[in-house]
């Protein structure tokens, strides 16, 4: 059994999946998911898992070249948009409004979605794989 990290298996085997410039994007759960898309739906109920708590696990194993969140998270919720950019520690930081960032989402290549269950208006960030060498 793994001890530490990400424990969700389908969750873990896609980080590990990854390659360079493949996205994740972790969503609140009220981001509109394409049907067909590639989704780890963890939510259980409303702010249960919350979305800091699960990018923070994330980032803990996914090596991130780039994000990209929306000009709404950044004027409408500076404290979230302060916490994440902490988290990122210095990684490029691409900010698009909340149409251009659906947009991404749904023409934006190789992409898997992970669904939190916060209830937070535009929770929402996508990460760009980097690589490790």
């Amino acid at each position: 059994m793994k001890r530490i990290g990400v424990l969700n298996s389908n969750l873990s085997f896609i980080i590990a999946s990854m390659g360079h410039k493949d996205k994740l994007v972790v969503c609140d759960s009220g981001l509109p998911i394409p049907k067909n898309a590639d989704v780890v739906d963890l939510a259980l109920t409303k702010n249960i898992p919350r979305f800091m708590d699960t990018l923070k696990v994330i980032l803990e194993e996914l090596k991130v070249e780039e994000a990209i969140v929306t000009n709404e998270l950044v004027t409408g919720n500076s404290k979230f948009y302060k916490e994440i950019n902490s988290l990122l520690n210095g990684t490029k930081i691409k900010k698009v409004n909340h149409e251009k960032f659906k947009d991404i989402t749904r023409n934006g290549g190789n992409i898997t979605f992970v669904r939190t269950g916060e209830a937070t208006p535009y929770a929402n960030i996508i990460l760009i794989s980097g690589v490790t060498f």
